[in-house]
């Protein structure tokens, strides 16, 4: 059943969380658009955390054991774009 602007949607008006105290992340419908937008739940950041130089070890150098003779060249190696 398609939903009607007027209905209530998820965490809204009807329900048995009326009495529940955390907050909720905001559904906003956009005109035109296929997919709702989702606003920042309460308390939260929306902006990704970049990663910093040197925090994490290459691939390379993360893998534990013995190596072969062509892991090198199998990890520099790179798929050709199609």
């Amino acid at each position: 059943m398609p939903s009607s602007p007027e209905a209530p949607r998820e965490g809204e008006g009807e329900g048995g969380d009326e009495g529940e105290s955390t907050p909720r992340q905001l559904i906003r419908r956009v005109a035109g658009s296929r997919r709702a937008r989702l606003e920042p739940a309460p308390g939260t950041d929306p902006s990704p955390d970049a990663p910093r130089r040197g925090d994490a070890p290459s691939s390379a150098d993360s893998t534990p054991g013995p190596r072969g003779e062509n892991d090198d060249r199998l990890r520099q190696d790179v798929p050709p774009h199609w």
